[in-house]
């Protein structure tokens, strides 16, 4: 799949968005950012709240935020976040994004893997 100019800035401004949503625990719209799917499986903002809370401190709670470049991984559009989590360890959030009939960008899973060390 092509990703136009356009496409790169609605999926960094849903990232974004969902990511200061969580900083001020506005739930319904951290979970307005969420595929249809992930919306099903989680039924409520409350539930996808909590889950993101417990299984993702780094998400919930970033020190420090950075982007990187889209990347494709196995398909699928994926937007790469540095983060710099409450502990102060640095983690990538692979945040896997999803095109929706309207054309928008909606986030539809995120794995958070560690940082390796680079070697200088």
């Amino acid at each position: 799949m092509d990703v136009t100019d356009s496409d790169a800035i609605a999926i960094r401004y849903v990232t974004e968005h969902q990511l200061t949503a969580f900083l001020k625990d506005d739930q319904i719209s951290a979970f307005a950012c969420a595929s249809p799917g992930i919306q099903e499986q989680f039924r409520t903002p409350e539930n996808f709240m909590q889950m993101v809370k417990l299984s993702y401190p780094a998400v919930y709670r970033p020190r420090s935020v950075l982007f990187e470049n889209l990347t494709t991984i196995q398909g699928i559009i994926t937007q790469p976040v540095l983060l710099l989590g409450p502990d102060g360890v640095p983690v990538r959030a692979l945040y896997l994004m999803e095109k929706q009939l309207d054309t928008t960008w909606r986030i539809n899973g995120c794995f958070v893997v560690p940082v390796e060390a680079e070697i200088i």
